[in-house]
């Protein structure tokens, strides 16, 4: 296997910063860098904790749509590290989903039924997820209404998790199963709640991601990883414990950005003003690290 060694890889979190997180779609324009980009030999792999589908749908076909070079690979770790594939110019191999991560079939199947009995006013059960179990705002809801009914569910799934005997944390709350473990995650972002194996996160996707290039004979000589909450920091924080070059990107540093010993870089850097969040900032590293390599 020949060695190859792009200057970048770039590992990404989808919503927020490529799918708006007010229409949940990603612009034509970030498509556009995107195939650039990977014209360009630079690896493009997403770490998301949306489903297959959605990467399908809001991804890969439109990539495809807008000339996926022919021999390039563009990898989808999804579900936070749970579900992952890839794809070419021909479209998707296999979907590969570890089953030792997936919450209990008989725990999703009542949230299901609590959502349609409590709160399918505000939010959707996820049809498309294979381990993890979500719920999502619906569009047309507004934010501060949604936030008010999430935080009413988040407790009423900690109590059927309790039901369960499944031990579950969210935030600061520890709710152990009777053996004293807790497995599963309670995880609320601005547009939904994941609830979840505890291994999951960006820095198993990461992990995956490494591994992904490998197989191919890919080393990348750095990473930008790219997301919008403190969460997505742990792909950075993986890589660099492994001792990979690496540059985070922070497109909604609203929440304060952390102290790391790697650099952390936010829409300023660019020149560009506190509104400039999200897509808008993906965007426009995107662009900026297409520009340099042209």
């Amino acid at each position: 296997m020949t060695l190859t060694q792009p200057p970048l890889a770039l590992l990404l979190d989808v919503d927020g910063p490529l799918a708006s997180p007010v229409t949940r779609r990603v612009p034509e324009d970030i498509i556009s860098t995107l195939i650039g980009l990977v014209n360009r030999g630079i690896p493009v792999i997403f770490n998301t904790g949306r489903s297959d589908a959605f990467i399908t749908d809001q991804l890969m076909g439109p990539m495809l749509d807008a000339g996926l070079p022919a021999g390039s690979v563009v990898h989808a770790i999804c579900e936070k590290g749970a579900v992952w594939f890839s794809f070419t110019a021909d479209g998707p191999g296999p979907i590969h989903v570890d089953r030792e991560l997936a919450m209990p079939a008989a725990f999703g199947d009542d949230i299901r039924a609590l959502v349609a009995r409590s709160y399918d006013g505000h939010m959707f059960f996820d049809e498309t997820k294979r381990a993890m179990v979500s719920v999502e705002q619906h569009v047309e809801v507004e934010s501060a209404s949604y936030l008010l009914e999430q935080a009413k569910f988040d407790a009423d799934a900690l109590a059927l998790l309790a039901a369960h005997d499944l031990g579950a944390t969210r935030l600061e709350h520890r709710a152990p199963a009777s053996a004293g473990t807790v497995d599963y995650r309670v995880d609320p972002s601005i547009i939904s709640t994941d609830i979840e194996s505890v291994r999951l996160g960006k820095d198993l996707g990461a992990s995956r991601a490494v591994e992904l290039l490998a197989a191919q004979g890919i080393v990348p000589q750095a990473w930008r990883t790219v997301g919008d909450s403190r969460t997505d920091y742990a792909m950075a924080d993986w890589l660099h414990h492994q001792d990979h070059a690496v540059e985070h990107v922070d497109v909604r540093p609203a929440e304060g950005v952390p102290a790391k010993p790697y650099p952390v870089r936010t829409a300023a850097d660019l020149g560009l003003g506190g509104d400039v969040i999200n897509d808008f900032a993906g965007g426009a590293f995107l662009k900026s690290w297409l520009d340099a390599l042209a």
